[in-house]
């Protein structure tokens, strides 16, 4: 798994991509940005988190 050691300041902006993936199947992946604040994360996105059952 990919990371990096990076600080993160405020101003900077990243996204976050946790998912779940069922080879030969499907997979699904919820991607945030996020900008760093002085007072803490801003989260970009709108869309709602909760899962959907149909």
């Amino acid at each position: 798994m990919g990371g990096n050691q990076k600080v993160l300041k405020s101003g900077l902006a990243f996204s976050v991509e946790p998912g779940v993936y069922l080879p030969g199947k499907f997979g699904v992946r919820i991607e945030d940005i996020v900008i760093v604040t002085e007072s803490g994360p801003v989260r970009l996105n709108t869309a709602q988190r909760e899962l959907i059952e149909s």
